[in-house]
């Protein structure tokens, strides 16, 4: 489901792409490195599993991610954009207790892999009020679809949460030009409800190789969560990011 909307947010893009005056411009942004888990904390069912962590019980990997955006200016002002962002983080180790995921029990001391699989898919618009010489700033919306998945494995078991399920969002994107047509760039979507809090930021610095490609780097935070009574789940990803852009 996710992949189908997206491939219809992809073709409603370039749709309009086709449509805009010549003078619009279209922008791919590919986005790579590696993904570090800052804490990943899990109990399932909400009210009756056992907490515990992918990273402090189990021990977890660093992934290489990938992350493929592409964005339309159809007028002066106003920016729509797709991001198709997967990402998968395995965990390996053995409880020091017994514990209750999904209604198993994985005994303590035998060796246990974790998984934890977060794919984003959004369509964004974004107004952008400010744009000067040095300054370009603006704000809008995002609709995530959010495809996850928490999963333990044993020589025995293996049990997994799934949900997929549709996240609002702020958009914002804030750059400042530098000499030499470098920039600096804090752009993300973040939302904080009672349901729980999402915000997906990077901040870095773009450089331009020539008059339509650009190299970026930076870093990028991925964190957020949901309490209630089906899931406890509270993970951050701290992303040392490296990619190009091209604009058409």
């Amino acid at each position: 489901m996710p992949r189908r909307i997206f491939r219809l947010a992809a073709f409603l893009l370039v749709g309009t792409a086709a449509a805009a005056p010549a003078q619009e411009r279209f922008t791919f942004d590919i986005e790579s490195g590696a993904a570090v888990s800052g804490y990943n904390d899990v109990r399932i069912p909400g009210n009756t599993g056992t907490r515990f962590s992918l990273t402090g019980d189990l021990t977890s990997a660093t992934a290489v991610f990938y992350r493929l955006r592409g964005e339309l200016r159809v007028a002066p002002k106003h920016v729509v954009s797709v991001l198709a962002a997967p990402l998968t983080i395995d965990a390996v180790g053995k409880f020091a207790r017994p514990v209750s995921f999904m209604g198993e029990t994985f005994d303590a001391g035998i060796p246990v892999t974790g998984r934890y699989v977060f794919n984003s898919y959004r369509v964004s618009y974004r107004y952008e009020f400010v744009q000067t010489g040095k300054w370009r700033v603006g704000v809008g919306v995002t609709g995530k679809i959010r495809d996850a998945e928490t999963r333990l494995i044993s020589s025995t078991q293996n049990v997994a949460k799934t949900n997929v399920g549709f996240v609002p969002l702020v958009n914002f994107a804030v750059e400042r030009r530098l000499s030499r047509g470098v920039a600096l760039q804090v752009a993300g979507d973040a939302l904080v409800a009672p349901q729980g809090r999402a915000e997906d930021v990077f901040a870095g610095v773009l450089v331009p190789l020539g008059r339509r490609v650009s190299i970026k780097a930076g870093y990028r935070l991925l964190e957020g969560g949901a309490d209630n009574d089906e899931v406890y789940t509270f993970a951050a990803i701290h992303y040392l990011a490296v990619g190009a852009v091209v604009r058409f």
